[in-house]
């Protein structure tokens, strides 16, 4: 049994420096670039850094090494040790020192050995399963919950009311403050006009913007809400809902303004 598998079939490892994680991560990963797959795997696992963003690490053995080209580039970590590069070459395309990976297990810290892992933004897509995942790796400790609600909740820019609806949706997601999605039709659309901005949330899916055109002695506000027009299985109940950011607006709930 490879090291890769043991590590798949284990729970969480910790590292002595207390620093890094490793977690196994059962669902299909694939990473693509220049039409080609460059990793295919289900024997991934989760590294988890302090402060920083999850990765995945995949085992070698279900990367296309015939498509890598080592370069001579060195990064050292304090925590997993001497990194070494490839380049990701597809036809006249380069991605370059885009994978990396530790030889040599670090004393008192964890075997990486049988994995590299990749930079998320040079890869043209990234899939778990059948979805496609962007931004970054999900953290499998974070969860989106999307609610209905009878709580009446009002929007206003300015003296102006945008909003107003006694059926919101609720999204709460891990360690962030509560979002109200109001639904579509109970936002007063005559004050908005649609935005170029365009964001991608890995857990939800990509957001377009709204700006606020100004009415009744109120400035505008450029990108004053966002929607979803496609979401994630998991944020499914905020279709056809506009949010906005309370540091740009006035949200009152119940009677209570949100805080910023």
């Amino acid at each position: 049994m490879s090291t890769a598998l043991t590590h798949a079939a284990a729970t969480q490892q910790f590292a002595e420096n207390g620093r890094i994680s490793i977690e196994p991560n059962h669902k299909r990963i694939r990473v693509f670039f220049g039409g080609q797959v460059v990793a295919d795997t289900t024997r991934s696992v989760y590294l988890f850094e302090k402060g920083l963003l999850p990765v995945y690490y995949i085992p070698r053995d279900d990367v296309n090494f015939d498509l890598l080209e080592p370069v001579d580039a060195t990064t050292t970590c304090p925590w997993k040790g001497k990194a070494r590069y490839w380049d990701l070459v597809v036809g006249d395309r380069r991605a370059e020192q885009s994978v990396w990976g530790y030889d040599v297990q670090l004393e008192d810290s964890l075997d990486l050995s049988p994995y590299v892992a990749f930079y998320w933004h040079r890869m043209d897509a990234w899939y778990e399963e059948d979805q496609q995942v962007f931004v970054h790796a999900r953290d499998p400790y974070v969860r989106v919950d999307v609610l209905p609600s009878s709580r009446h909740v009002e929007v206003f820019i300015g003296d102006t009311l945008v909003a107003d609806t006694v059926r919101p949706r609720l999204l709460f997601e891990t360690s962030l403050p509560v979002r109200y999605y109001v639904p579509r039709i109970d936002v007063r659309s005559e004050f908005f006009t649609a935005s170029d901005t365009r964001t991608s949330c890995p857990y939800k899916g990509t957001a377009s913007y709204l700006s606020f055109t100004g009415s009744g002695g109120s400035a505008p506000v450029e990108d004053a809400a966002w929607y979803y027009p496609f979401t994630t299985a998991e944020a499914s109940g905020i279709d056809d809902h506009v949010s906005f950011y309370p540091d740009r607006v006035r949200i009152v709930v119940d009677g209570a303004e949100v805080e910023n």
